[in-house]
């Protein structure tokens, strides 16, 4: 069974008569025959039956139309969602970020995309992860684009780089650094730190960071969200070393910039060099390289 057979039987059965249906089907009589006896002969049954120079439905016939033609409806409405969701000026684009991109850069990013691109009806899906969640999601093809940090041995994933953030020592108000204009990592290092988790994409570079000053700093929390961090910065379980994200000016903390290093977190576009890509995950894709390479 195949879906030309379905296709042939759901029009003979609509017009009753094999010549108009094979003239509409734009098929010879003989392939339509042929096509519905060996339905007949798969099935078991006989679904039609001559009726002077016509064909009507047998009692089976009517039975298994029935479930024909909700299948055929159901993959038309399959094939329209997909069309529209990968057309050339319609269609969605599922986006994952790590966490400090989700109050200013991506929706910065997507608003500016639309409102310059009026001409197309694009809609974006938004799921917030940590980099390796991320990159999973890419191999998975959960998303279309991630914006995170790079993954070493990742050869499926392209990155291609869209950004970079500071980083700072940031520590709870009236911490005996707050009055400090700059610090060396060393003094930072004396304090217990709050440092993110082994699957951060951060988390290589802040290690690096403390191998280079041959320091081995206390671990007091480990964190995967910045926002978390800082938060708990803010209520005195430790000091962190972290990017200068928007939210830190909303929260009881001193920001202090590091002096000495020239470490930063380098931010991707990531996207997978084997999973097909819609035409507007493309030219949105086309976008984002043009604005920052």
């Amino acid at each position: 069974m195949n879906l030309n057979q379905l296709h042939y039987f759901s029009k003979l059965a609509e017009v009753e008569h094999y010549t108009k249906a094979a003239e509409e089907l734009d098929i010879s009589q003989p392939t339509l025959s042929h096509a519905v006896s060996a339905l007949e002969t798969e099935l078991g049954t006989k679904l039609f039956e001559k009726q002077g120079r016509n064909v009507t439905l047998t009692k089976y016939g009517k039975i298994f139309r029935e479930y024909v033609d909700e299948s055929m409806k159901t993959l038309d409405a399959g094939v329209k969602k997909v069309r529209s969701l990968t057309g050339q000026t319609e269609g969605l684009i599922e986006l994952g970020y790590i966490y400090t991109l989700g109050s200013e850069f991506v929706p910065s990013l997507v608003s500016d995309f639309i409102r310059t691109h009026e001409e197309l009806r694009v809609k974006f899906h938004f799921t917030v992860g940590n980099t390796s969640e991320i990159i999973k999601g890419l191999k998975e093809e959960k998303y279309d684009i991630g914006f995170c940090s790079m993954a070493e041995r990742e050869s499926g994933i392209q990155f291609t780089p869209v950004g970079t953030e500071n980083l700072v020592v940031v520590v709870p108000k009236g911490h005996p650094l707050s009055y400090e204009k700059a610090v060396d990592l060393e003094q930072a290092a004396v304090y217990p730190q709050i440092f993110y988790t082994p699957n951060s994409g951060l988390r290589p570079v802040v290690d690096r960071m403390f191998e280079q000053i041959r320091v081995k700093p206390e671990i007091a929390y480990e964190i995967e969200e910045d926002g978390c961090m800082a938060g708990l910065v803010a209520q005195n379980f430790g000091i962190a070393v972290m990017p200068e994200i928007p939210v830190l000016r909303q929260l009881s903390v001193d920001i202090i910039p590091l002096r000495n290093q020239h470490e930063k977190r380098y931010v991707y576009m990531a996207r997978s060099r084997d999973a097909f890509q819609p035409p507007l995950v493309q030219r949105f894709a086309e976008y984002v390289k043009n604005l920052f390479l």
